[in-house]
């Protein structure tokens, strides 16, 4: 079940296509890697969402029905770049977002002093968005974010700004906004944040849509033929015309080594010649990062 559909979107600027022809269906309740390199145009099919502006031609679907302007309120966008007033108070800001999302005063200040308590910001109520790091003021936005407890939340690049635990910390959350079941659209350049967080993706690269699927199909079916395995104790293993070694290393008595087969060699030659030297305690196909399998198909289309 899809929560959010977008169908044939295109959009141009000038002579320029930002979009040609892009859909992604979101389904229910889990994070949606929106992936792809700076002008692919990520960017643009956020703010086409989020009715900032409008697509040239496609469809575009929440909840099974058409895109309508007061779905807008239901939606939770928090943007790379800060949207706050930077004179006003923390507090006072929160706040005003809140209210313009809908929510009562009332409501409105019993949901920010839980948010504000569980992030530890509670000192920062009464200072101004000015006196706060990059790091803090991202902290603010997350909360104006969610307070209105949107089903469809869009993260673009959440974590800038923010030193290590802090990152963590907002990870952690947006585990805890899924397990409450919202549904996230997550764009980021970071693919050990995709790995950690993405159940689905779709890759876009000069405004078309070029990879697109569960993450852990996507790793498996780019695995290639490359191994990782562990031998006990301190092996030297000789390379052969049946297989490569990429890497070999030893730590606390075991011998870590990946390496490429040919490509008319089966798994089980491979595991015989390998076993030849030593014990083997692990062999399996070692699968390619995010990173390196956006690397390979966005230079594949260039």
């Amino acid at each position: 079940m899809s929560l959010f559909e977008a169908k044939n979107v295109t959009k141009q600027f000038g002579d320029f296509k930002a979009l040609d022809d892009v859909s992604i269906s979101v389904p229910e309740k889990c994070i949606y890697g929106l992936l792809g390199p700076n002008g692919a145009g990520k960017t643009t099919l956020i703010r086409i969402i989020n009715q900032i502006t409008g697509p040239d031609s496609g469809t575009l679907f929440l909840n099974g029905k058409k895109l309508m302007p007061e779905d807008v309120l239901t939606i939770g966008y928090l943007p790379e770049e800060r949207g706050l007033y930077r004179k006003m108070k923390v507090g006072e800001e929160a706040l005003y977002f809140a209210q313009l999302k809908g929510l009562s005063k009332a409501e409105a200040m019993k949901r920010l002093r839980y948010w504000f308590k569980k992030l530890e910001m509670v000192d920062w109520w009464n200072k101004k968005v000015e006196e706060l790091s990059k790091g803090m003021q991202q902290k603010v936005q997350f909360i104006t974010t969610i307070l209105h407890e949107p089903k469809l939340i869009i993260f673009d690049e959440p974590f800038t700004g923010f030193d290590p635990v802090n990152a963590n910390t907002i990870k952690n959350e947006i585990l805890f906004l899924r397990e409450r079941g919202a549904t996230i659209i997550f764009s980021t350049h970071n693919m050990a944040s995709v790995e950690e967080l993405c159940d689905n993706i779709t890759l876009i690269n000069k405004g078309k849509t070029i990879l697109e699927g569960r993450v852990d199909e996507i790793r498996n079916k780019w695995a290639g033929s490359e191994y990782e395995l562990v031998f006990q104790g301190d092996i030297k293993l000789q390379e052969n015309g049946h297989f490569k070694i990429l890497s070999q290393t030893v730590e606390n008595g075991k011998s870590a080594i990946r390496l490429s087969a040919a490509t008319d060699v089966s798994t089980n030659e491979i595991l015989n010649d390998v076993m030849k030297s030593g014990k083997v305690i692990s062999f399996n196909p070692a699968l390619p990062s995010m990173n390196e399998i956006f690397i390979r198909v966005v230079e594949s289309r260039n």
